[in-house]
Protein backbone atom coordinates (compact mmCIF):
# COMPACT_ATOMS: atom_id res chain seq x y z
CA UNK A 1 0.00 0.00 0.00
CA UNK A 2 1.33 3.29 -0.67
CA UNK A 3 1.37 6.02 1.37
CA UNK A 4 1.47 9.86 1.33
CA UNK A 5 1.66 12.71 3.41
CA UNK A 6 0.01 16.22 3.84
CA UNK A 7 1.06 18.75 6.27
CA UNK A 8 -0.87 21.60 7.65
CA UNK A 9 1.76 24.28 8.45
CA UNK A 10 0.52 27.60 10.10
CA UNK A 11 2.31 30.81 10.01
CA UNK A 12 3.70 32.01 13.22
CA UNK A 13 1.18 34.35 14.14
CA UNK A 14 -1.09 30.99 13.45
CA UNK A 15 -3.12 33.66 11.27
CA UNK A 16 -2.68 32.39 7.86
CA UNK A 17 -2.01 28.75 6.19
CA UNK A 18 0.61 27.57 3.50
CA UNK A 19 -1.08 26.50 0.76
CA UNK A 20 -0.06 24.71 -2.54
CA UNK A 21 -2.31 24.89 -6.06
CA UNK A 22 -1.12 22.04 -7.78
CA UNK A 23 0.25 22.08 -11.34
CA UNK A 24 -0.92 18.41 -12.23
CA UNK A 25 -3.37 16.04 -12.07
CA UNK A 26 -4.51 14.71 -9.91
CA UNK A 27 -6.68 17.96 -8.59
CA UNK A 28 -4.57 20.17 -11.33
CA UNK A 29 -5.18 23.29 -10.34
CA UNK A 30 -6.95 23.04 -7.18
CA UNK A 31 -5.46 23.86 -4.15
CA UNK A 32 -4.21 21.74 -1.53
CA UNK A 33 -1.85 20.89 1.43
CA UNK A 34 1.73 20.55 1.02
CA UNK A 35 3.04 17.23 0.95
CA UNK A 36 4.00 13.79 -1.19
CA UNK A 37 4.83 10.21 -0.88
CA UNK A 38 6.46 8.07 1.84
CA UNK A 39 9.31 6.06 0.56
CA UNK A 40 9.87 2.61 0.72
CA UNK A 41 11.37 1.97 4.29
CA UNK A 42 10.50 5.89 5.67
CA UNK A 43 8.63 6.24 8.79
CA UNK A 44 5.63 8.99 8.26
CA UNK A 45 7.13 11.62 10.30
CA UNK A 46 10.33 11.29 8.99
CA UNK A 47 9.31 11.35 5.18
CA UNK A 48 6.98 14.60 6.23
CA UNK A 49 10.01 16.85 7.24
CA UNK A 50 11.24 15.65 4.63
CA UNK A 51 8.59 16.34 2.03
CA UNK A 52 8.30 20.03 3.50
CA UNK A 53 11.65 20.28 3.13
CA UNK A 54 11.59 19.06 -0.71
CA UNK A 55 8.79 21.24 -1.41
CA UNK A 56 9.13 24.53 0.73
CA UNK A 57 12.27 24.94 2.01
CA UNK A 58 10.91 24.80 5.34
CA UNK A 59 13.26 22.72 7.93
CA UNK A 60 12.90 20.80 11.22
CA UNK A 61 14.72 24.10 12.57
CA UNK A 62 11.68 26.19 11.64
CA UNK A 63 8.48 23.84 12.60
CA UNK A 64 7.81 21.30 14.81
CA UNK A 65 5.10 19.01 13.23
CA UNK A 66 2.12 16.78 14.90
CA UNK A 67 0.63 13.79 13.43
CA UNK A 68 -2.97 14.76 13.42
CA UNK A 69 -5.24 11.81 11.60
CA UNK A 70 -4.86 9.50 8.63
CA UNK A 71 -7.03 8.60 5.49
CA UNK A 72 -7.10 4.68 4.61
CA UNK A 73 -8.50 4.05 0.30
CA UNK A 74 -8.29 0.24 0.55
CA UNK A 75 -9.81 0.69 -2.89
CA UNK A 76 -7.14 2.95 -3.80
CA UNK A 77 -4.32 0.81 -2.20
CA UNK A 78 -2.97 4.47 -0.50
CA UNK A 79 -3.51 5.96 2.94
CA UNK A 80 -2.82 9.68 3.48
CA UNK A 81 -0.88 10.84 6.95
CA UNK A 82 -1.85 13.96 8.05
CA UNK A 83 0.94 16.66 10.16
CA UNK A 84 0.09 20.02 11.29
CA UNK A 85 2.59 22.51 12.56
CA UNK A 86 3.22 26.43 13.64
CA UNK A 87 6.14 28.00 12.05
CA UNK A 88 8.46 29.08 15.20
CA UNK A 89 9.39 31.99 12.82
CA UNK A 90 8.73 33.98 9.56
CA UNK A 91 10.48 31.94 6.76
CA UNK A 92 10.35 32.56 3.37
CA UNK A 93 9.06 29.89 1.50
CA UNK A 94 10.33 28.63 -2.19
CA UNK A 95 9.30 25.69 -4.30
CA UNK A 96 8.87 24.85 -7.96
CA UNK A 97 6.70 21.77 -7.56
CA UNK A 98 3.57 23.85 -7.25
CA UNK A 99 2.65 27.54 -7.06
CA UNK A 100 3.29 28.30 -2.64
CA UNK A 101 0.71 30.78 -1.07
CA UNK A 102 -0.49 32.11 2.27
CA UNK A 103 -4.24 31.47 2.79
CA UNK A 104 -6.21 33.48 5.08
CA UNK A 105 -8.88 31.13 7.20
CA UNK A 106 -11.95 32.33 6.67
CA UNK A 107 -12.44 29.95 3.30
CA UNK A 108 -14.67 27.53 2.53
CA UNK A 109 -12.60 24.79 2.57
CA UNK A 110 -14.80 22.34 1.82
CA UNK A 111 -15.43 23.83 -1.77
CA UNK A 112 -14.42 20.95 -4.19
CA UNK A 113 -13.98 23.33 -7.21
CA UNK A 114 -10.83 25.50 -5.10
CA UNK A 115 -9.43 22.46 -2.81
CA UNK A 116 -8.61 19.29 -3.70
CA UNK A 117 -9.25 15.89 -1.50
CA UNK A 118 -13.40 15.86 -2.17
CA UNK A 119 -13.75 17.81 1.25
CA UNK A 120 -10.82 16.38 2.96
CA UNK A 121 -8.93 19.88 3.81
CA UNK A 122 -12.14 20.73 5.45
CA UNK A 123 -12.54 18.00 7.67
CA UNK A 124 -8.98 18.29 8.78
CA UNK A 125 -9.06 21.98 9.00
CA UNK A 126 -12.21 21.20 11.68
CA UNK A 127 -9.76 18.82 13.47
CA UNK A 128 -7.14 21.32 13.55
CA UNK A 129 -9.50 24.02 15.14
CA UNK A 130 -10.62 20.96 17.80
CA UNK A 131 -7.24 20.71 18.82
CA UNK A 132 -5.79 24.15 18.14
CA UNK A 133 -4.48 24.76 21.94
CA UNK A 134 -1.80 21.80 21.57
CA UNK A 135 -1.42 21.50 17.99
CA UNK A 136 -0.79 25.64 17.37
CA UNK A 137 1.04 26.71 20.65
Amino acid sequence: MQGYNLIAVFDDTSRKMLMCRRKKDPYKGLSNFVGGKIEQGEDGLSAAYRELFEETGITRADIVITHLMDFSYPLDDCYVEVYVGRLNKQVEVCGDENELYWSELDHDFFDPRKYAGEGNIGHIMLHIEMHKDELLK
